[in-house]
């Protein structure tokens, strides 16, 4: 990933004169990025009634699919780019996500669609960390904030437009909730070869650690495989307790090998400054919850309620609108109030949000009075917290550090994705009845609840103290 110790490659006057433009060329890869896990959201139900007899358990990996691969190598192939050149990791992972996008929307099959789902998500892990990477070296000093909050900016605003755009690509067709990626990546594509210099860091001449990353995703893969197929096998079934077991020993084999490889997808010496290990124990905990509550409202409207896609993605917007407001109020508390208390209140408002709709939906649809009040405290919470996981994990990190511990907070992110929407697929199972269907969504809630909770805890370790970095 980006350290502080980096080398830009030669780039003509003319790119170099333009920062502005080389800023919306990395911001708007990054907005694709974070577009992809919204919008596909709201398709899901389309996609689903498109490929009839498909379990939900069998569609849940065209979500999952994508969030393993892109947790499990954002890290290496950030590092693989910091050594041989973050430009070529850059385009090689934004043709590879858009080629894949073309190729999702051209799927006859939901195995079809899964399998470049996760080609997409490799090229969106190798996309995120050289952009990034690639802005800070082509930036002044004195302009890096500015422009690294622009970047970070274009994820929130992909989540707020994520929904609206969703809903109306999928009056057309869910197909073209993927297609619309593909004129975007290639002007972004053309842009980048005239405009961005490169740039890679000297200080870093190891392979970063690919199997190690293998490892990984296979542990993450295994869990929510057997979270997912539970109740179709059988939780005490030989099929369940093998994938569990699976896991535990991937994580097992990961974490030993991270401990002696020189280049490890995680430093197990990062896991000792408090405020980072906090982080990410909150990071996967609040993440679980926000998978399981953005897909659990999805499904609820389009098939308890049948709002269509666009209605669903209206309904959606206000939560996610209220991220990059919220964002900016925590900002200005951030002096006054330490990290891990704005984060666990925002980890309460999320899960106080998310229980003040479980309480009040029922059969007939009422926007405004059951989902609405709720889902706009939840976005309140999300506001005050996520911003702040991401901002103070690596608070305490020495400069070198940073952009690595930037990337394992947001793989952490990932895998509490995946966990949540394995955990609510667990849980609603294939009820045919409302009342059964009800009942499943109301436990799904009310393990959100607790899981924010849990977040609201574990933030509490997070508050910076800078005498624990590490070296």
């Amino acid at each position: 990933m980006t350290n502080a110790t980096q080398t830009a490659l030669p780039a003509s006057s003319r790119t170099a004169a333009r920062p502005g433009a080389i800023l919306t060329v990395l911001s708007a890869a990054s907005f694709m990025a974070g577009l992809d896990v919204f919008i596909v959201n709201v398709a899901f139900a389309d996609i689903a009634r498109d490929f009839h007899g498909e379990s939900l358990s069998n569609m849940s990996w065209v979500l999952n699919g994508y969030t393993i691969l892109y947790a499990a190598l954002l890290v290496p192939l950030g590092r693989l780019a910091d050594r041989y050149g973050r430009k070529n990791g850059f385009l090689l992972g934004l043709g590879l996500f858009t080629a894949a996008s073309a190729a999702c929307a051209a799927s006859s099959g939901l195995w079809m669609l899964i399998v470049f789902r996760g080609i997409q998500a490799v090229g969106a892990a190798a996309l995120t960390p050289t952009s990034l990477g690639l802005l800070l070296s082509a930036t002044p000093q004195e302009r890096r904030v500015r422009a690294v909050r622009i970047w970070a900016a274009s994820g929130a605003l992909a989540s707020a437009a994520g929904p609206v755009l969703g809903g109306l690509l999928v009056e057309l067709s869910w197909r073209w909730v993927f297609i619309v990626n593909v004129p975007v990546g290639v002007a972004a594509l053309v842009a980048a070869i005239r405009m961005v210099p490169d740039s890679r860091d000297p200080a870093i001449t190891r392979t970063p650690d690919l199997l190690g990353a293998g490892q990984l995703a296979v542990a993450i893969g295994a869990l929510s495989l057997g979270m997912v197929k539970g109740s179709d096998w059988g939780w005490a079934s030989t099929a369940t307790l093998v994938t569990f077991a699976v896991s535990v020993a991937g994580v097992a084999l990961f974490w030993r090998r991270s401990r002696r490889h020189p280049l490890p997808v995680i430093e197990p010496a990062l896991l000792r400054v408090r405020a980072f290990a906090w982080a990410n124990v909150t990071a996967v905990l609040f993440s679980t919850a926000f998978g399981a509550m953005l897909l659990s409202a999805v499904l609820w409207m389009q098939d308890v309620w049948h709002f269509s896609a666009l209605r669903t993605g209206l309904c959606v917007a206000p939560g996610p609108l209220m991220v990059p407001v919220f964002a900016a109020v925590s900002q200005r508390l951030h002096h006054r109030i330490p990290a891990g208390q704005l984060v666990a209140i925002g980890c309460v408002l999320a899960g106080l949000g998310n229980g003040i709709v479980a309480l009040s939906v029922g059969a007939h649809a009422d926007y405004v009075g059951e989902i609405l009040p709720g889902w706009i405290i939840g976005g309140i919470g999300v506001g005050f917290a996520l911003p702040t996981i991401l901002s103070a994990a690596t608070a305490d990190l020495p400069a070198h550090r940073t952009a690595t511990g930037s990337a394992v907070v947001n793989m952490s992110r990932q895998i509490g994705l995946t966990l949540g929407v394995s955990l609510l697929v667990a849980i609603i199972g294939t009820s045919a009845t409302y009342s059964a269907v009800h009942h499943g969504f109301e436990v799904g809630w009310l393990a959100v609840v607790l899981i924010s909770a849990a977040g609201a805890a574990t933030a509490l370790g997070m508050t910076p103290k800078p005498a624990e970095a590490p070296a």
